[in-house]
């Protein structure tokens, strides 16, 4: 399986819902990515995919510090699970890959 790609992320946190983009590439046969939205792009770290599981961390700024620890389950080009923040509640995490538009003759 690949999670290779740019993935439209939807996340319902306290705050209200918030959108990310996530982009996931492959350098060396190890997962590299950075997420962006609410005005900043930052680094994942931990990256780790275990099956269908993908688990990944990262630190934000905008709308508050946080560092976030996301763990979801990849179902093609969908994925669903959540994102958690300290000892703050869960949120839920829904994303889909983008697809390449297709050639047109």
């Amino acid at each position: 399986m690949t999670v290779e790609g740019t993935w439209d992320l939807s996340l319902s946190t306290p705050l209200g819902r918030m959108k990310a983009v996530l982009e996931l590439r492959e350098q060396d046969a190890v997962l590299a990515g950075v997420a962006h939205g609410a005005g900043e792009r930052v680094p994942l770290t931990d990256i780790a995919l275990d099956g269908d599981r993908l688990t990944w961390r990262q630190a934000v700024t905008k709308p508050l510090r946080l560092n976030l620890a996301f763990d979801v389950t990849v179902d093609g080009d969908a994925l669903r699970g959540t994102s958690k923040a300290g000892r703050l509640p869960a949120s839920q995490v829904t994303g889909a890959r983008r697809t390449a538009p297709e050639d047109r003759a």
